[in-house]
């Protein structure tokens, strides 16, 4: 499938910025499943310092906000021909060993919240796979799909504990939980192609498990299902903060927002 994005994304300050650095996590690149034919980024209120790629192998672009702004905005559109691989990434790739995707952060450390919902999918299970997806659709009914809930510091446990939550809220559960399980698993950023709709509000989140003789393995949580070929992988961390699609620091107290708009369409 050949999908086309439009991802336009706006902060406004409500006083001009004097110095602000923006790390971003925009730009997707040719994986498993995943063809870039082109991709660009412009930037307005900003000047591109420099692009690397980090230790989870994402493609980064820093940014910094231009001196006496009060506006920055990034804009990227491209195309990204994909092919439904069932969700599976296979072997493992990146500068971050394998082990790394056994450790907690703060946003996805179990406490007893996270340990019973593990506890009850008992062990009745001849394959790591069908267990995985048992305890994707556990957590999708425990908490309940809900926008305006959490936020970006909303733990796996707090998201938990509140019964709702976002993909993201999802994502960090199955992580934390299958770390606990002894698989390595991942954070997922990227892009959606919506069956119902063309604009949306936000990117999209997932994750990923690690299960040995097969590789890494994505798990949508909130849709139910491992990504198809509707799906776009753009950067993956132990958490949402190495994934995020923008973060960065300021000086000053003004008061930011910020707008978004994109389009995921065939």
């Amino acid at each position: 499938m050949r999908l086309r994005i439009l991802h336009h994304t706006r902060y406004e300050y409500e006083d001009p910025v004097y110095y602000g650095l923006q790390q971003v996590r925009l730009t997707p690149k040719s994986r498993a499943g995943q063809t870039v034919l082109d991709w660009r980024m412009t930037i307005s209120g900003g000047t591109r310092q420099l692009e690397f790629d980090d230790e989870h192998n994402n493609h980064v672009t820093l940014i910094s906000i231009d001196p006496d702004h009060a506006e920055v905005a990034i804009d990227c559109e491209g195309e990204v021909e994909t092919t439904n691989n069932h969700g599976v990434i296979g072997e493992h790739g990146g500068f971050a060993p394998l082990w790394l995707f056994l450790r907690s952060t703060a946003l996805t450390k179990p406490g007893q919240g996270v340990r019973g919902l593990v506890r009850t999918l008992g062990r009745e299970f001849t394959e790591d796979i069908a267990r995985l997806h048992a305890l994707s659709g556990q957590i999708v009914e425990r908490v309940t799909y809900e926008s305006g809930q959490t936020d970006s510091d909303t733990t796996a446990e707090d998201a938990l504990a509140a019964g709702h939550g976002v993909c993201q809220d999802h994502a960090h559960l199955f992580v934390s939980s299958a770390r606990l399980m002894g698989f390595p698993a991942r954070y997922v950023s990227g892009y959606l192609m919506m069956n119902d709709r063309v604009e949306q509000d936000a990117s999209h989140a997932w994750a990923e498990a690690y299960i040995d003789d097969i590789g890494w393995i994505g798990f949508d949580v909130s849709n139910g299902i491992s990504p198809d070929e509707r799906y776009v992988r753009v950067a993956t961390g132990l958490d949402y903060r190495d994934a995020a699609p923008v973060s960065g620091v300021r000086l000053g107290d003004s008061e930011e927002s910020m707008i978004v708009s994109l389009q995921v369409q065939q």
